[in-house]
């Protein structure tokens, strides 16, 4: 038999985060989950897989998502089965399963890849990272105006609020989108020819998404629809102006953008989207809104909830622009050991250098080597010191300390005094 050479290569739109791009994540990862901390939020952490029924209960069977996109499979039991394509559906059902909704508020946040077969381009991955956040049992507008500071919040920190502008929209109740879903109808029906494929598909499924198209060709068709705002009763108008109105009171700067739909039908009065003109096409990087609606639709009783989902690709590409992120040293000390004693004690001390100082980042070269290839793959490191340890110093009981980045001499210590130069 014929001998396959060809290598193995990741699957299509499924990418890896390589040693040298993990800081940058590292660093994105650690800014986020302080602030989300500072808001008292809570980690919850989610199956990948799911029953696929409740995806097509959550998100429609009738959407892009489920008919197009998802990754589903029978398993050995003939159950039908997901990979997560977002996050919400599998944290509502925790939640449902767990009894964490009954006369209780949660705010969750969530972190972990999603998949969605769809064609692949920059900032938009068959696998890719979601961090999602959401909150339970508040009914107010102050919650909705929480959500969207802490996402401010991270912008400042990540040192990327210049770069992203924030859009917000009301969808109203699940009645006053149907009265205004019958209105809306009508206005297309009367322009059919001008409606591309996509749109007449959304006609009969979801028609407020046609607002959403950027075809070229109908955004005037779409800019003399009827707008949602005028349909509106009193109490989701209010709801909407008390949102606006604590915005406006801390400075938070936004768009009103009365054609933002989310993909979901989930989704009522809040929406939002924080977006960037400097991805191109992949332009959102963060994008939620209420959802009040879908816990009473996968069984459970009638609640609040308010929630985002934020792409971690399309943040970093965003992040790779700036030339301030702090990206951490990966080696501070680099030891050398050459004998077979030095590397006997070289190994203790290691240890016990691990143990006295908190925090340090010691590489150990191993597999051994002549003292000149050490010294080369120490300095490669970028390590700030190397450690010498050849049998003449473990016959002292000293180190050899030779300083990397400066042109100090390199100079002898006790074991002790190596401690105290990294404390």
């Amino acid at each position: 038999m014929a001998k396959n050479n060809q290598s193995v290569q990741a699957i299509r739109g499924m990418h890896d985060i390589l040693p040298e791009q993990s800081p940058r994540w590292q660093y994105a990862e650690k800014i986020i989950t302080e602030v989300l901390s500072s808001y008292c939020y809570k980690e919850i952490r989610l199956p990948i897989v799911e029953k696929t029924e409740l995806f097509k209960r959550s998100i429609g069977e009738v959407t892009d998502i489920v008919e197009k996109e998802m990754y589903t499979f029978d398993d050995r039991n003939n159950d039908s089965l997901t990979l997560r394509p977002e996050g919400t559906a599998g944290c509502l059902r925790a939640c449902l399963e767990h009894g964490l909704l009954y006369n209780q508020v949660h705010r969750l946040w969530y972190y972990g890849p999603m998949f969605r077969h769809e064609r692949p381009q920059k900032g938009r991955y068959r696998q890719f990272y979601q961090l999602g956040l959401e909150t339970y049992g508040m009914p107010g507008p102050d919650i909705d105006a929480e959500v969207i500071l802490l996402t401010d919040r991270m912008w400042n920190k990540l040192g990327i609020r210049d770069k992203v502008k924030l859009e917000l929209n009301t969808l109203g109740t699940t009645a006053e989108r149907l009265v205004y879903r019958e209105k809306l109808v009508n206005y297309f029906k009367q322009h059919l020819d001008i409606l591309d494929d996509d749109s007449l598909r959304r006609l009969e499924t979801n028609p407020l998404r046609i607002l959403d198209s950027k075809n070229k060709d109908m955004q005037q068709l779409i800019q003399n629809a009827p707008e949602l705002m005028a349909y509106l009763g009193e109490d989701s108008r209010k709801h909407f102006e008390l949102l606006v109105q604590t915005l406006d009171d801390l400075g938070i700067e936004y768009t009103l953008n009365n054609r933002l739909v989310r993909g979901l039908d989930y989704y009522g009065k809040t929406v939002f989207e924080w977006v960037t003109e400097d991805l191109g096409a992949q332009g959102t990087i963060c994008a939620g809104g209420r959802y009040d609606g879908l816990i009473e639709q996968l069984g459970g009783k009638a609640n609040y909830a308010i929630g985002f989902a934020m792409g971690m690709e399309r943040l970093l590409l965003l992040m790779e622009q700036l030339d301030n992120v702090p990206i951490e040293q990966g080696v501070d000390v680099y030891m050398i050991r050459v004998g077979t004693e030095a590397e006997k004690e070289g190994m203790r001390l290691a240890e016990k250098l691990r143990n006295e100082v908190p925090g340090l980042k010691l590489q150990v070269n191993c597999s051994g080597g002549s003292y000149k290839s050490q010294f080369k793959k120490a300095d490669k490191s970028g390590a700030e010191f190397a450690l010498i340890l050849g049998e003449d110093e473990v016959s002292r009981g000293e180190v050899s300390v030779k300083p990397l980045r400066t042109d100090q001499d390199q100079t002898n210590m006790t074991q002790n005094e190596v401690i105290e130069l990294l404390l």
